[in-house]
C-alpha cells in the first residue's frame, strides 16, 4: 500500500475493512477519494474522479464515490445511475451529514468509516448482496495531491 499524508497504513485499513464489510450487505460498490485541494465546483470534481476510477463500469450501475478535498473543505458522494433510480437526494445529503459532523470533530477516519458504513446500510435495502456478486472495484482508500 502506498505511503499517505492523510492516513497512516492502519488507517488506511480500518477504512477498507469499514469498505469490505458494508459491500457484503450489498451488491453496491463503494470507493473512497481523499485529496487536499479542490479548485472547482465540488460535484463537478466527484463526477470526474467518479469515471477516472471506473466506478460507473460496475455492472448493475450501482457504484458509489465519497470525495473528500481536505483543505478546501469539500465533501461529495455521489452514485450511479442504478443506485440515483431508486434514491433521493436526502439518501446521499444525510450521510454526507454524518461524515461532517465528524470532520468538525477533527475525526476523518471516523466520519469516512461511519459514512461507508451508512451507505452500506442504506443500499442493503435496494440492493442487497447476492450470492453471485463480485467485487467489481478495488476496496482501498485512494490519495490524491
Amino acid at each position: 500500500m502506498a505511503r499517505s499524508k492523510f492516513f497512516t497504513p492502519e488507517q488506511a485499513s480500518q477504512i477498507k475493512q469499514a469498505i469490505v464489510d458494508a459491500e457484503k450487505q450489498t451488491s453496491g460498490e463503494i470507493r473512497v477519494y481523499v485529496e487536499s485541494l479542490c479548485t472547482e465546483d465540488v460535484l463537478d470534481r466527484a463526477a470526474w474522479i467518479f469515471r477516472e476510477m471506473g466506478i460507473h463500469r460496475t455492472k448493475d450501475r450501482t457504484g458509489v464515490l465519497v470525495y473528500i478535498a481536505m483543505q478546501s473543505h469539500k465533501l461529495a458522494i455521489i452514485g450511479d445511475a442504478g443506485i440515483n433510480k431508486e434514491v433521493t437526494p436526502e439518501f446521499w445529503e444525510g450521510t454526507r451529514d454524518l461524515i461532517i459532523s465528524h470532520l468538525r470533530k477533527d475525526d476523518l477516519v471516523g466520519g469516512i468509516v461511519a459514512g461507508v458504513r451508512q451507505v452500506g446500510d442504506l443500499l442493503h435495502d435496494k440492493f442487497p448482496h447476492r450470492k453471485d456478486d463480485k467485487n467489481e472495484l478495488p476496496d482501498e482508500v485512494v490519495c490524491g495531491q
